[in-house]
C-alpha cells in the first residue's frame, strides 16, 4: 500500500478570517487574514486561503468579524497590588502610600498572599488584551510561580527601597536576586527579572549608584518611578542641587537599559538627557490624574525624541487593568491639552502601546508586532457587538470605541490563555473566592 503524505505545514494554531493589525514598520493590514502559530512563534501571516493551502492544524480560531493586533504591553505595574483594590480611594500619594500602602504590605505581603493577589492580577491583564508587563513588586518568587500558572509574559521587578525608615540593604545584596533569577529562570520564555529601585525619594544615593553598577555590569532593565509628583521634583532638588533626570544621571542610571513611570515633571533639559540615553517614559495617565498629580508632557517628550509608552499602574492607583481604556483617556487629555485634535491619532496610539512599549523593554525583535518570526503574543478583538460597529478606521475604533470588553481571545508565546472570554489556565470561580477571603482579612487588619 502506497502511504500518503500531506505536503502542507504543520502549524501549533492557525487564526483564520480576521483583519490582522499587524503594527509592523509599514504598519501593513491584512483583510481576511490568517495566521499560524508554530513553537510559540509567528510562521506566517497572509490571507485566509493562502494560509489554509500552506498549512494545516488541529487547533483553529475563526476570527470572522474580529480584529487581530498584537498583543497589549502594559509597561509598568504593580500586579499583586490587586486586593488593594479600591481600599484608599480619592487621598494624595504621600498620604495613600504612608498611610495605607506601604503598613498594609508590612504586615500582609508574604508568599500566599502574592502568589494569589498575582493570578488575580495575572487573570484581569489577559481578559483586558494585555499579554506582557512589567511589574514591579515584592516576593518574586511567589510572583513567578504564578504568572507561570496563568500563561502571563512578564518583566518581575524586585524593588529596592533603601532608606534609613525602610531599612537599608546591605549594597552587596542589591542586585543578587535579580541576577540569580534570570539564570533560573534562562529558559522560560515568559519570565525575566529586573532591578526596579522605587524613586529617588525612597533609595539613598549610594543604592541608587549600586543599581547602575549591577545594571550596566549584567545587563539589566531598570524599572523605577520618576518625577510623579512635583514635590518629588522639588525634594530632588533641595537635597541633591539637581533635577531628577540630572542627578540619576550623575549616579550613572542613564548609561543603563532604563524605563521609568510616569515622568510628569520632568524639564526640557532632562528630557534632552533621556532621549539621548534611550530611556523610556510610561505614561500612566489615568493614575496620575486619580491621584491629582497632574499630566505627563506627552507632546514635548514627543517632540524631543523620547520613547514614550502606556501603563495602568498598580490597581489600587488605577482601579482596573484595562489598558486600551488608558489609551483611550490619554488620547482625548492630551489632545485637549495640546489644543489640537490631530494630536495623538489613534493609530500612533495603539503604536506606542506594541512596538514602543516593546521598545522601551529592549524586547521590539521578539514582540510588539505580528510579524513571522515574533513571539506569537496577541489580542482577538470582536467587532460584532453593537458599540462596535459600523467599523470604518480599525484604529479608531481600537483605541475610541472597544476597550478591554471587546477581547475575546488571547494568545501568549502561542498559547490561548483566553477563549470566548473564558480563561483557560485559571478558574475565575477560585479566583473570586480568594478575592472575598482576602477583603476580610484586610479589614480586620485595617481595625488593628
Amino acid at each position: 500500500m502506497t502511504q500518503r503524505y500531506d505536503s502542507k505545514q504543520r502549524a501549533d494554531l492557525i487564526i483564520t478570517n480576521a483583519t490582522i493589525l499587524t503594527m509592523d514598520s509599514g504598519h501593513t493590514v491584512i483583510e481576511d487574514g490568517a495566521l499560524a502559530v508554530l513553537d510559540g512563534k509567528i510562521a506566517a501571516l497572509d490571507k485566509t486561503s493562502n494560509i489554509r493551502n500552506r498549512f494545516t492544524s488541529l487547533h483553529f480560531l475563526d476570527a470572522k468579524g474580529c480584529l487581530v493586533i498584537p498583543g497589549l504591553i502594559n509597561a509598568h505595574t504593580h500586579i499583586p497590588m490587586s486586593y488593594f483594590k479600591g481600599l484608599a480611594d480619592d487621598l494624595p500619594l504621600d498620604q495613600w502610600l504612608q498611610g495605607f500602602i506601604w503598613p498594609l504590605e508590612k504586615r500582609l505581603v508574604d508568599f500566599g498572599l502574592v502568589y494569589d493577589s498575582t493570578l488575580h492580577g495575572a487573570a484581569e491583564l489577559i481578559k483586558n488584551g494585555v499579554t506582557f508587563a512589567n511589574d514591579m513588586y515584592f516576593q518574586g518568587d511567589a510572583m513567578a510561580k504564578a504568572l507561570i500558572q496563568a500563561g502571563l509574559r512578564c518583566i518581575i521587578g524586585e524593588p529596592v527601597i533603601a532608606t534609613e525608615e525602610h531599612g537599608n540593604p546591605s549594597l552587596a545584596e542589591i542586585g543578587a536576586f535579580v541576577v540569580e533569577r534570570n539564570l533560573v529562570y534562562k529558559d522560560n520564555p515568559l519570565l525575566s527579572f529586573a532591578l526596579a529601585p522605587h524613586s529617588i525619594y525612597a533609595c539613598s544615593q549610594a543604592a541608587l549608584e549600586r543599581v547602575a553598577h549591577i545594571a550596566v555590569e549584567h545587563d539589566l532593565l531598570v524599572h523605577m518611578h520618576l518625577a510623579e509628583t512635583d514635590k518629588e521634583a522639588s525634594d530632588c532638588h533641595k537635597l541633591h542641587g539637581k533635577l531628577p533626570v540630572h542627578y540619576l544621571s550623575g549616579l550613572g542610571l542613564l548609561k543603563a537599559k532604563l524605563v521609568m513611570a510616569h515622568g510628569i515633571h520632568v524639564e526640557a533639559a532632562e528630557m534632552d538627557i533621556l532621549a539621548e540615553h534611550n530611556a523610556s517614559i510610561a505614561i500612566c495617565t489615568e493614575s496620575n490624574l486619580k491621584l491629582g498629580n497632574g499630566f505627563a508632557p506627552i507632546k514635548d517628550y514627543l517632540d524631543k525624541g523620547v520613547n514614550l509608552c502606556f501603563a495602568t499602574d498598580g490597581v489600587a492607583s488605577n482601579n482596573n487593568l484595562d489598558l486600551l481604556a488608558e489609551l483611550d483617556m490619554t488620547a482625548k487629555v492630551h489632545k485637549a491639552l495640546a489644543k489640537d485634535p490631530t494630536f495623538l491619532p489613534a493609530e500612533q496610539m495603539l503604536q506606542m502601546a506594541t512596538m514602543g512599549a516593546a521598545k522601551a523593554l529592549y524586547m521590539d525583535k521578539e514582540l510588539g508586532s505580528l510579524e513571522p518570526g515574533k513571539r506569537a503574543d496577541l489580542a482577538i478583538l470582536d467587532c460584532s457587538t453593537i458599540e462596535a460597529q459600523p467599523l470604518y478606521n480599525p484604529y479608531s475604533q481600537v483605541i475610541y470605541a472597544l476597550g478591554g470588553r471587546a477581547v475575546r481571545d488571547v494568545v501568549i508565546n502561542g498559547k490561548i490563555v483566553l477563549r470566548d472570554k473564558q480563561l483557560t489556565t485559571l478558574d475565575e470561580k477560585e479566583l473570586l473566592d480568594k478575592a472575598k477571603h482576602y477583603k476580610k482579612l484586610i479589614l480586620q487588619e485595617l481595625k488593628k
